[in-house]
């Protein structure tokens, strides 16, 4: 592919010769000024290895589990114990088995047991505090039932509500009101039928004029946005490369589409360029014919890891072997990159070096639903191909404009500030909740600017007895293990929102200070890791 910016990579970091001035959304944002070139954040990531102790204690704390639970199925079996359980019926008994055995083990033996730190209802908006239905189980988990009481004023570190924007109705939210008023809750049509209402118009303008690109087009669905339209731009004959991190619906989409699919160790580039290099020697299988197209599937913030994409390389190499790259920035966009406009721009990066830039509304914008941006004639294409724009019914017009005022409060298009210092209040509240959980000597994953924090855990009892005890003390987080992670790597993710405030972020830490030293949490030795090895990086080079 051609480069547009007629830059060059070197060690990694991309000096860009385009002497152009790009205005955005009535800023004007030099890219380069008296030929010097543009600035790049280093990658700083932090993945710390655990002691060893810990992780013999967590294989032997599952290893132990598992020897219960097929103790238990024994006595199940005998009718000692009662099966609360799935199972066939007695005159399916010569089918094939419907579930499979040890995800169906693993669940009723395993996952029951910490089954109440999951799902929990609240009923209020999702904002800095929200209020959590009190439920408890009489049968060890199998089945919950309500107390009536609500537990107020939780703290939440677990929604994905960076920018504060999801919260209750307040009179910002009059032209949402207006909106439903006027064109109801459903459009029942599809994009491609009579599904187009101006309000789609308006907010794919303003999503292309947010990112500066070309043109853009929303879908109802974040996931389907990944899911549904990567089949559309590949199929048999054409090579994705995934990261081996990323999304589910990154994953469902590639294996839709037909194509053949090659996994690269997460942000490895010596991976992505072996590779990107074999592709292009050695063409298709069998046949050894070229590749029709290789695309590169990519994430800007990783939700399990809280890594950011390391973009500068991963554009080099792929204009280096005339690659395509997809960035799915449902994360990323609104809460990295100085206005708040992804990982594109938090690398001071052309947007054109991205080809196909995906992102969702369910985040930062508080809302819900996808959009895909970039090229016009890929656009054009994806309005006709999509299996969204086809099938799919179009996004409600009361979400379509709480996106757009949104989008209008983040780029000061509302005639305030108030939006970019959401955006700025959102990085220091990161940097500040990162800093002192590693001064207390957590174990906590991803870049330093990322606020999806994960806080290594490992042992499944403590993972259940962390949430636990954190709720007790009105703290809402998001505890995640096996199979979302690695056997050994359970962990709480929180995320930091601009709407904490300081007191917030101090309880927080106080409490979870508590109860690093309560279960042996501080497994940090503050040495680097093994892993970070990964990310050592050669030189590259733009070819023109």
């Amino acid at each position: 592919m051609a480069d547009p910016g007629g830059g060059a990579v070197c060690n990694g970091t991309l000096h860009s010769q385009n002497k152009d001035c790009h205005s955005e959304n009535g800023t004007v944002r030099e890219a380069q000024q008296n030929g010097n070139s543009n600035f790049y954040k280093p990658i700083v990531e932090s993945f710390e290895e655990a002691p060893l102790y810990a992780v013999i204690l967590t294989y032997m704390g599952y290893g132990i589990g598992t020897l219960f639970g097929y103790l238990r199925d024994f006595l199940r079996n005998l009718g000692i114990e009662k099966c609360n359980a799935a199972v066939e019926r007695e005159e399916q008994k010569d089918f094939v088995p419907l579930y499979q055995n040890f995800e169906n083990f693993y669940t009723r033996n395993l996952y029951m047991r910490v089954r109440d730190n999951w799902n929990r209802p609240i009923c209020s908006a999702p904002g800095a505090l929200f209020d959590v239905m009190e439920r408890v189980s009489d049968d060890y988990n199998w089945t919950f039932r309500f107390t009536g009481r609500i537990i107020k004023d939780v703290i939440n570190m677990g929604s994905y509500n960076f920018l504060g924007l999801a919260a209750k109705y307040d009179e910002s939210m009059r032209t949402v009101k207006d909106v439903l008023e006027t064109y109801g809750l459903g459009v029942s049509s599809t994009r491609q039928e009579m599904g187009t209402l101006d309000k789609h118009k308006e907010l794919e303008d303003l999503v292309s004029k947010f990112l500066n690109v070309e043109a853009a087009m929303v879908f109802g669905m974040g996931f389907a946005t990944n899911s549904m339209n990567i089949p559309a731009l590949v199929g048999k004959g054409c090579l994705i490369l995934s990261d081996e991190l990323n999304h589910a619906s990154l994953v469902l989409g590639a294996r839709l589409s037909g194509a053949t699919i090659r996994i690269f160790k997460h942000n490895n580039m010596q991976s992505l360029e072996k590779l990107l290099r074999d592709a292009v020697i050695y063409g298709q299988p069998r046949t050894r014919r070229a590749w029709k197209k290789i695309l590169i599937l990519v994430e800007g913030i990783y939700s399990m890891e809280g890594s950011i994409v390391h973009l500068p390389q991963i554009v080099a190499l792929k204009k280096k072997y005339k690659a395509y790259l997809y960035v799915d920035e449902a994360h990323s966009i609104g809460s990295v990159g100085p206005s708040g406009r992804g990982v594109v721009e938090f690398f001071g990066m052309d947007p054109r070096d991205v080809d196909v830039c995906m992102g969702t509304f369910t985040k930062s914008f508080g809302a819900s639903g996808g959009y895909i941006a970039g090229r016009k004639d890929l656009v054009d294409y994806l309005r006709v191909h999509s299996h969204s724009a086809a099938y799919a019914t179009s996004m409600s017009p009361p979400v379509a404009e709480q996106i757009i005022r949104s989008m209008k409060f983040i780029m000061g298009l509302d005639g305030t500030m108030q939006g970019l210092q959401r955006v700025q209040q959102l990085a220091k509240n990161t940097r500040y909740f990162r800093q002192r959980l590693k001064e207390m000597g957590f174990i906590i994953y991803g870049h330093e600017e990322s606020p999806v924090v994960p806080l290594l855990l490992y042992m499944p009892a403590k993972v259940a007895a962390f949430a636990r005890h954190l709720l007790e003390r009105k703290i809402g987080i998001v505890v995640v293990g096996f199979p979302a992670t690695p056997l050994a790597e359970a962990r709480a993710r929180f995320c930091v929102s601009a709407a904490h405030t300081r007191e917030m972020l101090d309880a927080v830490l106080e409490a979870l200070d508590e109860m690093g030293d309560l279960l042996q949490l501080k497994y940090s030795r503050h040495r680097k890791s093994a892993r970070p090895e990964l990310y050592d990086e050669t030189n590259f080079e733009l070819e023109d």
